[in-house]
């Protein structure tokens, strides 16, 4: 019984495979031609020139094929470099308006003494306050 379960999805495997294999090899076919080979890729249309040197088979791209890709690579790369100097232009412009909104040392500075004056003249009064209710004590033991 435990060599059913072995024996069938091993089969099962094999076969799948196999038509993987079929379906791979069954892809191209290859025709003569006075100067070589003609490979055509039989899911995608697309055709080869080959050629036999030293006993291997070398293709090269048909040369419309050729052409329409090379024209597809100029395309792409003329995008790339119009995107590139938008992102940099973008970049120089962004940076630049951030430096000019952030303050100076000496803008920075001035604002900081105001507000240490603020926070003087405010604790300031919260102490005349306090002194005036007759001392802290007697705060606290109203807030309990």
């Amino acid at each position: 019984m435990r060599l059913q379960h072995i024996l069938i999805p091993a089969a099962l495997v094999s076969l799948v495979a196999a038509s993987a294999y079929s379906e791979e090899t069954d892809r191209y076919r290859l025709e003569k031609s006075d100067n070589g080979y003609v490979r055509m890729d039989t899911q995608t249309g697309a055709m080869s020139i080959c050629e036999e040197r030293s006993g291997q088979l070398v293709c090269k791209m048909a040369a419309d094929e050729r052409a329409a890709f090379q024209d597809e690579v100029d395309r792409l790369q003329t995008s790339m470099k119009a995107m590139d100097e938008r992102v940099t232009k973008l970049e120089n412009s962004l940076s630049a308006r951030l430096e000019s909104k952030l303050p100076s040392e000496e803008d920075f500075n001035k604002t900081m003494s105001y507000m240490e004056r603020f926070v003087r003249g405010f604790m300031g009064i919260v102490k005349d306050m306090d002194k005036d209710n007759g001392g802290g004590a007697q705060l606290n033991s109203q807030k309990t």
